[in-house]
């Protein structure tokens, strides 16, 4: 009998997530963070704007250098207020 025929799985079945440390973004990661197209965020690679790496053929860009620069973003008074 299979999962698909009623049984109902035990926890010794189920498997646990695996929480994980992310210290790299993917190029998606970023499109998907900043609402941007991925020429956009390839151009922001190649004007360096935060630390990247290659792994075979796959950008990764270092999480704490991706968010130091989104931080560090000139914030604008609100003229509304």
């Amino acid at each position: 009998m299979n999962n698909c025929e009623g049984k109902i799985p035990t926890a010794s079945s189920t498997p646990t997530p695996v929480v994980q440390d992310i210290r790299c973004y993917t190029i998606e990661d970023l499109m998907a963070m900043l609402i941007l197209s991925r020429p956009t965020v390839c151009r922001l690679l190649k004007q360096n704007e935060f630390r990247w790496f290659k792994v075979g053929g796959a950008y990764r860009i270092s999480k704490t250098s991706f968010d130091a620069w989104l931080n560090d973003g000139i914030i604008e008074p609100n003229s509304a207020v």
